[in-house]
């Protein structure tokens, strides 16, 4: 492998199954990396790819880390922790009369006719949410002040109980954190323990129940993430990195250790968060503005929208039945990935997922004990996928033990051949799959005629053609290096805040002095907050932004403003209501229910380099495989193209297989691959409207 030129960018994904790393070096140059995660450890998979890294660039990892000049990081240890129940035992202080609020939650439910299914454990339990008294009114002035012993008498039982972190949510304290500061400063002498969250500054939102439940989950997963994300963020700098690194937030931007300290419930989706980087590159590449991403790893699928070049971010995040109003990209994750089991149900019914076989054992091909079939499975008994080392020799995959997983569990079962029940289980998971893209496209008003399927993942190219079929696009673009989406995705992630204040008005009543006043502290602290990450004022973007509603709404959209032209910001607001609910209120009254400003910092960087020279004549394929396409097409004999024989300009007729360092390509009949300038697939899907 050709030695990288410094200095160089490093972006390290922990994933469920694989740990990915992407490298772009100063001339855009970019190599990618994969090893197996380490669940018990995420930190041990981040430096087994560094040193794996490190042997194949022919250095040692203190080279590589040395002449790094950026490192960015996702990781799914929040997420992890929330899911197995690992995290800190959490107390929380509460306003005398709403102990009970995070017990009470919503109405809402996932399935409204579903009213038996048990909500998850609260995670401060009722004898630790203690209440004490005091009270703001709605604009934050001070009504009754706040009983500092009952803030004394909590942290007694705080630590005769063993709390090890605590949670501060007081009413109102959107609109003033007074209280909740003295309340913290109080709590720092009288109690034992060091880490406390206050909902003012985790997340001044106006909703009791989604302000106390985001703020416990700050200080449920606060010890574990922190203490990781430090420790790894040391051993590193140890190792020769010379700056922190750097962290990928749910909002999809980046930040620094030290930032994200004090919000580690904003990392909730780190990893699949990155992939808006991605697509960010991917629009550069292609001048393409309307994607969304299908990405496929072992466990799950991610799917990500970008329309016009934007992707929507939301504060509605829900992380295993808990609520979250925190800054999230809006993403769709179904349990459908290569690692995903199949079976045949009570009722002798197929069944596919969401349970996953995970990084260890894996798939019954990987031969580490697992006799259970999956999608991965039901690929090689296919032809779709060859035999033998993949993934850069991490694992190797055993057909006959995949072949026997399948009869075991579902041919013999159901009465029907190997074959059928292997195209049986890709047939319901890619049934899934369109299900997940359709969540974030055909339901949110987009269509998908104008889409561009990126198929993204160490699975998704796979997937891609028979996905976008099935959806109506007209386009698949698959990355040569589709394994490392969202490793190199993080690579093209910038520098991010979200700041917000509760701001009541009318659109049209509201005074510009009072809608300025309301930015203005936002403002300040987001230049404050750059300028602290080393972004000098040429390199820092400020976006305002206005939650909007119709008068009598529940829910509230935000509008990017450019200024306070009141006819272009109702105007903006109004396109958008209409492409997401199908109608308008001509003249309707439009409330502002909060002001917020989007600090990002633009990290520089250069841009992938291209071969200059295009391609000439028709590549020849390394072999034909029996293959299984589709239900259409039937078995064909495939031809099986190696990537890195395919250049830029070459145009090849489906159906035919690319077997690429991180994936594997798969085009129908009908369908046409092109290669672009950068090595990149682009599937026009044959037949598509």
């Amino acid at each position: 492998m050709t030695r990288p030129e410094p200095p160089w960018r490093i972006g390290v994904d922990v994933g469920g199954t694989f740990t990915d790393m992407a490298l772009a070096d100063a001339a855009g140059a970019l190599s990618v990396f994969k090893t197996p995660s380490v669940p018990s450890d995420p930190s041990e998979g981040v430096l087994n790819v560094l040193r794996l890294a490190a042997g194949e660039l022919g250095m040692t990892p203190g080279d590589l880390l040395r002449q790094c000049r950026l490192f960015v990081h996702g990781s799914t240890i929040a997420t992890n922790t929330i899911l197995e129940r690992k995290g800190a035992v959490t107390g929380m202080i509460v306003t005398d009369g709403f102990r009970d609020s995070l017990e009470i939650r919503r109405g809402f439910r996932a399935d409204q006719w579903d009213h038996r299914a048990p909500n998850p454990p609260v995670l401060a339990p009722r004898y630790l949410r203690l209440p004490v008294k005091g009270r703001l009114d709605k604009d934050g002035n001070e009504i009754e002040p706040l009983d500092v012993d009952g803030v004394r008498r909590a942290a007694a039982v705080f630590d005769r109980e063993g709390v090890e972190s605590v949670a501060i949510c007081l009413h109102n304290a959107y609109a003033g954190p007074a209280q909740e500061e003295q309340a913290a400063a109080v709590l720092k002498e009288a109690w034992g323990g060091s880490w406390i969250s206050q909902s003012s500054e985790v997340n001044p939102v106006v909703g009791e129940y989604e302000r106390g439940s985001t703020t416990v989950m700050n200080a449920y997963v606060a010890p574990k993430v922190v203490g990781y994300l430090t420790r790894l963020d040391e051993a590193l700098r140890a190792e020769g990195l010379p700056g922190s690194i750097l962290l990928v937030q749910s909002n999809g931007g980046a930040v620094s250790v030290a930032e994200a300290a004090a919000r580690p419930v904003n990392l909730t989706l780190s990893g699949p968060a990155a992939g808006v980087g991605a697509l960010k590159l991917y629009r550069e590449l292609t001048g393409l503005d309307d994607l969304v991403a299908m990405e496929i790893g072992g466990t799950s699928c991610d799917v990500t929208l970008m329309a016009d070049g934007e992707t929507p971010v939301s504060d509605a995040l829900e992380i295993d039945g808990y609520h979250l109003a925190t800054p999230a990209i809006d993403i769709h994750t179904v349990g459908a990935g290569g690692g995903t089991l199949a079976g045949v149900d009570g009722g002798g019914m197929l069944r596919v997922g969401p349970e996953g076989a995970g990084a260890d054992p894996g798939p019954a091909a990987y031969g580490r004990g697992n006799d259970r079939p999956t999608a991965t499975d039901a690929h090689l008994v296919l032809g779709r996928l060859r035999p033998g080392p993949m993934a850069g020799g991490a694992v190797s995959l055993d057909a006959d033990k995949a072949r026997a997983a399948i009869e075991t569990h579902v041919a013999k079962p159901l009465g029907i051949s190997v074959e059928d029940a292997a195209a049986g289980i890709l047939r319901l998971l890619e049934q899934n799959l369109l299900h997940a893209v359709e969540r974030l496209s055909v339901e949110r008003g987009y269509d998908p005629k104008r889409l561009t399927l990126v198929a993204a993942g160490g699975a998704g190219p796979m997937h891609g053609a028979a996905v976008a079929r099935a959806l109506g696009c007209a386009r698949v673009f698959a990355p040569v290096e589709a394994g490392a989406f969202c490793a190199l995705g993080m690579l093209w992630s910038d520098v991010r805040l979200d700041l917000l204040k509760v701001l009541d008005g009318d659109l049209d009543a509201i005074a510009d002095a009072e809608l300025e006043a309301g930015f203005a502290p936002l403002l300040t602290e987001g230049r404050r907050a750059l300028e602290a990450e080393g972004f000098a004022s040429e390199k820092q973007h400020l976006q305002r932004v206005l939650d909007l509603r119709y008068k009598g709404q529940q829910w509230s959209l935000r509008t990017d403003v450019s200024g306070l032209d009141r006819a272009a910001i109702r105007a903006a607001f109004e396109a958008d209501h209409q492409r997401r609910f199908g109608h308008i209120q001509p003249g309707g009254t439009i409330l502002i229910t909060a002001v917020r400003v989007v600090a990002t910092g633009l990290i520089d960087r250069d841009p992938p380099a291209a071969p200059d020279a295009r391609a000439t004549g028709t590549p020849a394929p390394v072999g034909h495989r029996r293959c299984f396409i589709d239900a259409t097409s039937g078995w064909a004999e495939t031809p099986v193209y190696r990537s890195a024989d395919l250049s830029p300009g070459m145009t090849l007729g489906g159906p035919l297989i690319v077997e690429a360092p991180t994936t594997t390509v798969l085009a129908g009949a009908g369908d046409r691959l092109t290669v672009d300038r950068h090595g990149h697939y682009m599937i026009e899907i044959g037949g598509a409207a």
